[in-house]
């Protein structure tokens, strides 16, 4: 009977363990959420300028949970997925708010030439990537079906795309003669720093598309 016990308290430790790695992923995921959508109420409002302070701090709380993960990694001897694929994705999910940070810090840098920029076709773009992730990443304690996570992923390849072809297409119009020198330069910036935290996150379904594939 006390070895039945002993046994049974084994198990709920490893229950409790895995609990704890997924908890940690979401919590990364919905930093990375907050951070992106606490940019696009910046974008959405005609002549303002954000804070570097409130994504500062955003990056910062997502680096705790990183450091936690991998303190938890270096104690743990049994993880629910590969202790190398919790490490791969949460990098790729702390790079998220550090690319946000990035971009809000060049848009201060650029001042009044920034607040008059239009990111609009960006918004829904950048909506849609982070609602995957965090859809794809809470998925994963629940040991999703693979055409699920497959199905994720091609729509944040589309996404990628998509943002790919904008890109091309504000660069076109950069180059074209319509802006003056530092203004196009900051333009072009902005932009390509907008569209990698979209690469950001497609990174991240990458590895979560490997996570299932070897796991589930």
């Amino acid at each position: 009977m006390q070895r039945i016990c002993t046994h049974m308290i084994s198990v709920l430790r490893l229950f409790s363990q895995d609990n704890l790695f997924f908890d940690l992923l979401e919590a990364a995921a919905q930093e990375a959420k907050t951070s992106v959508h606490a940019l696009l109420i910046v974008i959405r409002t005609p002549g303002q300028l954000p804070t570097l302070e409130e994504f500062v701090a955003l990056r910062k709380e997502d680096k705790k949970i990183r450091q936690r993960l991998a303190a938890e990694l270096a104690k743990t001897f049994v993880t629910p997925i590969d202790r190398e694929d919790i490490d791969a994705l949460s990098h790729a999910l702390y790079r998220i708010p550090k690319t946000v940070e990035k971009f809000a810090e060049r848009m201060i840098i650029a001042g009044s030439q920034a607040a008059t920029m239009d990111f609009s076709r960006h918004v829904i773009l950048l909506e849609q990537a982070t609602e995957i992730i965090m859809e794809m990443v809470k998925s994963l304690r629940h040991r999703p079906k693979i055409e699920v996570i497959r199905q994720q992923n091609q729509q944040l390849q589309k996404i990628e795309g998509d943002a790919d072809k904008l890109l091309s297409e504000l660069l076109r119009e950069i180059y074209s003669g319509k802006y003056p020198p530092l203004q196009a330069m900051l333009l072009r910036d902005l932009y390509e720093l907008l569209e990698k935290i979209i690469d950001r996150c497609r990174d991240a379904g990458n590895i979560i598309m490997q996570i299932a594939l070897k796991h589930f």
